[in-house]
């Protein structure tokens, strides 16, 4: 199968896509991790893609698609994917498309993880991490099993990234409203779009994201 998941940050995307790595047998194929891992390889993509951000710019949707053809190239024809991070735009999602349709072959579903914003921001702004080690917790959700203890290694101090902020997360919900939630529209348009209620518990979007591929591989 060749999935998509669509869904603004901190809506769980990643953590799924490794579910459905892990329980049926997809490649997940995250645009952030596929970046770094072509600029440590220095790969010609990876040199062009390293210039453009040490220069201060966007990579373009050509060289994000090229990075994504690249990596599915590579996989053995049996074997499908998740994509997480893209597409992002709709110049993205034409691209995809087109590349794909080279290739002979299409998207089988593109997931929607529907959440709420006001939601998402209390998920994200919690995020807290110590200091000494790096461990990650929440102010509600996740809290250090003893007061302000941290359950490894002890530490007492704990931090907060600077893009966890609140201002922060709705500014990157903002940029996701205006560029990629257009997205749900033309997959709709296409009969492939599906959603889950992602502000459910991990294991319940799981349940429910492994009972949409069910319905679609019966």
């Amino acid at each position: 199968m060749r999935i998509v998941l669509l869904g603004p940050p901190g809506s769980g995307k990643g953590t799924q896509a490794k579910f459905l790595e892990n329980n049926f047998g997809l490649k997940h194929l995250s645009t952030g991790e596929l970046l770094r891992l072509s600029i440590s390889e220095k790969t010609e993509v990876g040199k062009a893609v390293a210039d453009i951000i040490n220069s201060g710019q966007l990579v373009s949707d050509d060289l994000i698609i090229e990075l994504v053809a690249d990596r599915i190239e590579k996989l053995d024809d049996k074997v499908g994917f998740v994509l997480d991070g893209c597409p992002r735009t709709k110049g993205q999602a034409e691209a995809l498309e087109v590349m794909l349709t080279v290739k002979n072959t299409n998207l089988d579903l593109v997931i929607q993880m529907a959440v709420d914003n006001d939601q998402i921001v209390k998920r994200i702004s919690g995020r807290i991490n110590c200091t000494n080690c790096g461990a990650s917790y929440h102010t509600e959700f996740n809290k250090p099993k003893i007061g302000n203890v941290c359950d490894f290694c002890g530490g007492t101090s704990f931090e907060r990234r600077e893009d966890d902020s609140e201002g922060a997360v709705r500014r990157r919900l903002d940029v996701y409203e205006k560029e990629t939630a257009p997205l749900i529209h033309f997959y709709k348009n296409r009969g492939i779009l599906q959603s889950v209620d992602a502000i459910a518990p991990v294991n319940e979007v799981s349940r429910q994201l492994g009972a949409l591929i069910a319905n679609h591989t019966s």
